[in-house]
């Protein structure tokens, strides 16, 4: 090939070009405007990102069971409700017969703390730490002790045996449920086991209530909704600002930080101390 020929074949090259080129830089968009309104605010990522709904909220799930539980204890005092506390004491009596009392169940609504330490004295680590767990219990005693013996002088309903005014709700059952919860809540990625065991014995403290004829059944029913809620109440409110955080283990994360190192200034050696809180 001479080099005319090539020259031609150049310049016919170049003048294809030129216009797909023109045509590419026409397709490409211009670069948005800076947004100057949000630029000073942090940028939404993650599970926050995602609006949960009503149902799904954690102030829902908290609060269905305990109110289903208290609402139909309600529905059943005295003579109301489709299977009322009248009906309820009838069975029990002829089930178990009248006049039978044991005091087993003032000890057995601790019984699900005694299997927590228990569980914990052997060796499985529980959802808190120990510090945060026992500021869970004191919050969930505090709750319950409180909401139950309001409710008890309020309503001043008259124990199946009249000894007094002050029945509804059942603080044992309410006692042994709330204890029942903080087992579940703490050991229930360890194994569902610790739970049902729990919650067997909670149970078996409000039957041996009306067993005792100390409580209707509007009383316990109640009372398990009064000791799930207290328990409830308890973790939605603390604040973990003592110890380690929930899955601390698993994510390296700690509530607070302490450092030592060497440190030389102005001549002089030291030490320098930092103790951070998160």
């Amino acid at each position: 090939m001479n080099v005319s020929a090539f020259v031609k074949q150049a310049g016919v090259g170049l003048l294809l070009l030129g216009p797909l080129t023109a045509a590419r830089a026409q397709q490409v968009p211009a670069p948005a405007p800076a947004d100057t309104l949000h630029k000073y605010q942090r940028p939404v990522t993650g599970a926050a990102a995602e609006k949960k709904s009503f149902f799904q909220s954690k102030g829902f799930q908290a609060t269905i069971v305990p109110a289903l539980l208290i609402g139909y204890g309600i529905s059943t005092i005295n003579g109301h409700g489709f299977y009322s506390s009248y009906d309820a004491k009838s069975d029990i009596n002829h089930l178990f017969g009248a006049g039978r009392h044991t005091h087993v169940d003032d000890f057995l609504q601790y019984a699900p703390y005694l299997e927590l330490g228990g569980v914990l004295l052997a060796g499985v680590e529980s959802k808190n730490d120990r510090t945060n767990l026992a500021l869970v219990i004191l919050k969930g005693e505090a709750i319950m002790l409180s909401s139950v013996f309001v409710t008890k002088f309020a309503t001043g309903i008259e124990r199946p045996d009249a000894s007094n005014n002050q029945s509804f709700p059942s603080g044992h059952t309410a006692q042994a449920f709330l204890a029942a919860s903080i087992v579940h809540t703490e050991l229930r990625d360890k194994s569902q086991w610790y739970g049902i065991g729990a919650y067997t014995i909670a149970s078996s403290v409000a039957v041996l209530r009306m067993v005792n004829d100390k409580h209707w059944e509007s009383d316990v029913v109640a009372g398990a909704g009064f000791g799930i809620l207290s328990a409830h109440l308890a973790y939605l409110t603390h604040r973990y600002r003592w110890g380690h955080r929930p899955g601390a283990a698993a994510t390296g994360a700690t509530g607070s930080t302490f450092h030592v190192a060497p440190m030389y200034y102005g001549g002089a050696t030291g030490l320098a101390v930092r103790w951070q809180l998160r």
